[in-house]
């Protein structure tokens, strides 16, 4: 596997090097200590996989992963020690089509093995979801009681560029939405609480993790909060499983939709997004074979067309729509 280093500081330069250098068939091909030095050196030698930092001196990590998302398409996988202080420039560079975003392993700690440890399954988890599936694109932004049985349920998954995607349809619906609204997007546990923090201060509806035990609630967005899956239970309670142990994708999309449609019966609205892999296919079918209503967003929108791909080659989704036209549908939907 062909990687680069995109990063100012010498230090954090050397010790991904070492771990990168440490794993057979891992090859670091190339440097760069900033933005724009990495674009450079794409033109000359795209590689597999790009462990982007976020602050650099003369182009910052958001903006490089705009360009070579744009104009050199690989995965890029954000390597940064700032997350705390950054999470906006975080979900900005997922939303340009970052992977995923993962701490700089620091050594000489207690939590040094553990970080590296998590920095190389990061990586082997990219490597294998990108075999055979579509390289990135610039994204197109184009127990039931009476509350249950008044309230409309939209539940989305998603994944690579999920985050931009999110913001787009969910800021144009009103801050009185007679809904509720669950999403599962693929990102880790420890950037969950940041991802619902950013999201909620790009639409209307408040935005907060889900937690044990919580209801659905009309006009507010719940979010898959931990490494573990979200699940629907029997009593229409949340909860969060291990299981399946062994599943690649944390949380799993198909894990919450397999269970809503299980366990919830009014039929209700299931979208799935841009991203890569088929997490989610499966689950929107069963959706549609209770009789939900499931969208899947179309090529021409997505950054990566991996997850609606195997939803559409399934005949999981009953329509197929572009960013603004899933937030017409909702509004439509919604004021009937």
């Amino acid at each position: 596997m062909k990687i680069a280093i995109v990063n100012d500081k010498l230090v954090d330069i050397n010790i991904l090097r070492r771990i990168i250098e440490s794993v057979p068939f891992y090859d670091v091909i190339w440097i760069a200590r900033n933005g724009k030095e990495a674009i450079s050196k794409c033109q000359e030698n795209v590689p597999d996989l790009i462990l982007m930092d976020l602050l650099m001196p003369v182009m910052d990590g958001v903006e490089a992963t705009q360009h070579i998302i744009n104009y050199y398409p690989c995965a890029i996988l954000i390597v940064t020690r700032s997350k705390e202080d950054n999470i906006a420039q975080v979900y900005a560079a997922m939303g340009y089509g970052a992977l995923d975003v993962v701490n700089t392993p620091v050594i000489g700690t207690t939590k040094s093995s553990s970080m590296t440890d998590k920095l190389l399954h990061k990586i082997a988890r990219i490597a294998k979801l990108t075999q055979n599936v579509s390289t990135p694109r610039k994204i197109k932004l184009e127990s039931e009681n009476e509350l249950y049985k008044s309230m409309e349920l939209v539940a989305i998954g998603s994944s690579t560029g999920g985050p931009k995607a999110l913001a787009t349809i969910l800021s144009k619906l009103p801050s009185n939405l007679n809904a509720a609204i669950v999403i599962v997007q693929h990102v880790d546990g420890h950037f969950s609480s940041g991802f619902a923090d950013w999201l909620n201060q790009q639409i209307p509806l408040p935005v907060r993790l889900a937690v044990p035990g919580d209801y659905l609630q009309k006009g507010t967005v719940l979010v898959a909060g931990t490494n573990d899956h979200l699940y629907l239970n029997p009593d229409l309670t949340l909860c969060y499983t291990k299981n399946p142990i062994d599943y690649p994708y944390r949380p799993s999309v198909n894990v919450f939709f397999n269970s809503l449609a299980q366990h919830w019966k009014k039929k209700g609205t299931g979208i799935l997004l841009t991203g890569m892999g088929k997490d989610g296919a499966e689950g929107l079918n069963a959706l549609r074979l209770q009789g939900w209503h499931t969208i899947a967003q179309n090529q021409e929108s997505c950054i990566v067309y991996g997850m609606p791909k195997a939803a559409v080659e399934l005949n999981a989704a009953v329509q197929v729509l572009s960013l603004e036209n899933i937030s017409i549908y909702i509004q439509k939907l919604l004021n009937k």
